[in-house]
């Protein structure tokens, strides 16, 4: 099929705010050098999307500016010189695309922050032309709906769990949450032979259990940090997979086992983070900044979801046009991820 002069939908804002979101007809663009075009199947929602929308998060878009970075999708066009993709490929986004292996670029004064939807362009449109090393390809056990939420919430969890805290069997591994993070966390740390502690509401804890949680803490008890300290017999937890932030990293400390590891993740509850020093201290405690993976993390755990057939919780999908509800609905929160399908 020829693309040249065809139109596409896409969403793009001309300054930052929620109500500057427009749904254009603009025009598919072509692949150059090194380059693929992809149609866009579907893209897995974040709430750094909708921070970015709402603030910018001091990032210096640029407009028009079109938010998202995890998609899925099929390469429909080849640039001069790819080689490593051909057409038909099922693909997935990679959303740090310069980090590939190691530590994560940049330094002391400048932290690295380049992302797709953020410092790069995102990919809420229809078809996506971008360089063939921003791709991997799919899983081949999931929909392309499941495998679009892999870059940032599925590479984030096992990055953390897998490739920093090194979770193993028998270690306990705490999760304060029921979004989408934190079940690809309770899934990987399962796979991993580990036993779990969620704690969420009390209208999330079957379908929890239903994942595999050993224990499921009503976090609504105002005694819910005495649970977990009773269910590890006062141990502690060997790893906390800390999406809240905020205040809530010193509830963290105080449940982390004497040499246990904390994976800073979220943000939610605010980005300055509060915590007790004597027991950080006095229990050896690790603290791990996660943000996100490399690609080679991306590999390894596209590798484990096929062999492990670890299936993401999507809660619910929305179409193209339904972008503002689908934020609406990020915002209040959600059992797993929220996912726009544009097929």
């Amino acid at each position: 099929m020829e693309y040249k002069g065809k139109k596409m939908r896409s969403w793009q804002m001309d300054a930052i705010g929620h109500d500057n979101l427009e749904l254009r007809n603009v025009a598919i663009p072509q692949a150059g050098q090194g380059e693929v075009l992809v149609k866009v199947a579907a893209v897995a929602l974040n709430y750094r999307d909708k921070m970015v929308i709402e603030t910018g998060r001091s990032l210096a878009l640029n407009f028009p500016f079109t938010p998202g970075s995890d998609l899925a999708g099929t390469v429909v066009a080849l640039g001069e010189g790819v080689t490593s993709l051909v057409i038909g490929d099922r693909v997935i986004s990679t959303a740090s695309p310069d980090w590939i292996d190691g530590i994560r670029p940049g330094n002391a004064r400048l932290p690295f922050y380049r992302t797709l939807g953020g410092y790069y362009p995102g990919v809420l449109s229809e078809y996506i032309v971008l360089p063939e090393t921003w791709f991997v390809k799919a899983p081949s056990s999931l929909t392309n709906a499941e495998a679009s939420t892999l870059p940032v919430a599925g590479l984030t969890a096992w990055f953390a769990l897998a490739e920093r805290a090194r979770v193993r069997a028998g270690d306990t591994v705490l999760i304060p949450s029921t979004g989408g993070v934190a079940l690809f966390g309770l899934q990987i740390a399962k796979a991993q032979g580990a036993e779990t502690i969620v704690c969420g509401s009390a209208k999330n804890e079957e379908r929890t259990r239903q994942l595999g949680a050993d224990h499921y803490v009503n976090k609504d008890r105002d005694d819910w940090m005495e649970v977990v300290l009773n269910i590890t017999n006062d141990r502690g937890v060997d790893v906390v997979l800390e999406v809240i932030g905020g205040r809530n990293l010193g509830k963290s400390v105080e449940l982390t086992a004497v040499g246990g590891h904390i994976c800073q993740i979220g943000a939610l509850d605010g980005f300055d983070l509060l915590a007790p020093a004597m027991p950080l201290m006095l229990k050896d405690i690790t603290i791990h900044g996660i943000g996100t993976g490399s690609r080679r993390g991306l590999e390894n755990l596209i590798r484990a979801v096929d062999r492990t057939r670890l299936k993401p919780v999507i809660e619910t999908t929305y179409p193209l046009a339904d972008l503002p509800i689908a934020l609406g609905h990020l915002a209040r929160g959600a059992f797993g991820k929220i996912v726009i399908e544009l097929e």
